[in-house]
This record gives C-alpha cells, structure tokens and sequence, in this order.
C-alpha cells in the first residue's frame, strides 16, 4: 500500500542540506497526491481508499515537520502548509460528497 510513497525518500536523499531534504520529501507527497482523482469515486471502497490516502499523506506531512523541527525554512514550512491546507480542502471535498451524495465534478490537483 506504501508503494507510492517509496520513491520519496530515495529522491530525499539526493539532497545537500537537511532543509533539502525536507523539501523533497514534502515535494514527493506532493506528486503521490497529485494522482488523486476525487471525481473517480463511485463506492464507499473508493471514498474509503481516497481518505486513507489524505490521512497517511497528512501523518507523512506531520512527521517531516517533527523529523525535521530544527531545519524548518520558511520553504519548509510554506510547502508542508500548502499540503495540509490542501488536504483539508480535499477532504471537505470528499465530506460534501459523502453527506450531499452527489458526484464530484473536479479532480483533485495537488501540486508541490
């Protein structure tokens, strides 16, 4: 299930500094999430597959932030910003089409 995150770390380390490092690996979230297509949901198993997408993007997010407490630049902290705010407006997106029930229009472009 991780199989999309894998390539983030190998792009990290390739890196000089450590808010680099940071950076890149915020960025690698950012191109796994720009994959995701909101208005390709049409089951419960695909709201599901799209929330646990967001979650586990979210908590990468948050863990680079902890890992990386020290080198936080103001790059850092703009980008993991942006991938959280997006997230949450994805997720809002996701929440309107579970209570409204109606079909999502938009797909989800999330860009580092």
């Amino acid at each position: 299930m991780f199989s999309a995150f894998s390539s983030i770390d190998y792009q990290s380390i390739r890196a000089g500094t450590p808010a680099e490092t940071a950076v890149k690996r915020l960025n690698g979230i950012g191109e796994v999430l720009s994959g995701l297509d909101i208005s390709a949901i049409h089951s419960q198993d695909d709201m599901a597959h799209a929330l646990w997408t967001l979650d586990t993007a979210d908590k990468c997010i948050r863990m680079i932030l902890t890992e990386f407490r020290t080198e936080r630049t103001k790059d850092v902290v703009r980008e993991a910003t942006s991938l959280i705010d997006l997230i949450e407006a994805a997720r809002d997106e996701i929440s309107g089409y579970r209570d409204g029930g109606r079909i999502l229009s938009r797909a989800l472009a999330l860009s580092a």
